[in-house]
């Protein structure tokens, strides 16, 4: 199976995305290699984000909040797909990627805007945890040595609605 990297974004890069960087990093090695960025990061990554990643047993490290500049830079690694994983990031105008990947919007609530008592909090972190992981998992089930760019594109985009 041919080697695909991954982009998830999001605004803040604090949480969703990370998800989706962990998740895919951790369930889709050594054939995809995931990065996460924000289009306007927290500078942070949300410390209930990398409890929701440390309960799940995954790695934290080298996990950083950072801007989606870094992979719009020529000497970045040439992405295959970027997901969109918030609403916000799907309707601002983002850098042309090099190696135009396919793309799609997996939007997710932000479980960083949720309010309440600490399990509450703590229920919309591993809420959003839960929606990545079972969209990752769709994901890695496609065949995509045997499909063509079309049928990706509609698949990609048939997880995002789930």
């Amino acid at each position: 199976m041919p080697h695909y990297n991954v982009l998830f974004l999001c605004t803040g890069n604090s949480a969703r995305s990370i998800f989706g960087e962990a998740l895919l990093n951790y369930k889709g090695s050594p054939n995809f290699t995931a990065y996460s960025a924000g289009s306007h990061p927290t500078g942070a990554v949300h410390q209930q984000a990398l409890k929701q990643i440390q309960s799940a047993r995954l790695s934290t490290t080298g996990l950083r909040s950072k801007s989606w500049d870094e992979f719009a830079k020529p000497d970045a690694p040439k992405m295959d797909f970027v997901f969109t994983v918030c609403d916000n990031a799907a309707k601002e105008v983002c850098p042309l990627w090099p190696g135009q990947p396919l793309t799609a919007h997996w939007g997710v609530p932000d479980p960083a805007a949720v309010t309440g008592t600490p399990e509450v909090v703590q229920r919309g972190f591993r809420e959003a945890f839960s929606i990545l992981q079972r969209r990752i998992d769709l994901f890695l089930c496609l065949p995509l040595a045997s499909l063509n760019q079309l049928a990706i594109q509609k698949e990609i985009d048939r997880i995002g609605e789930q």
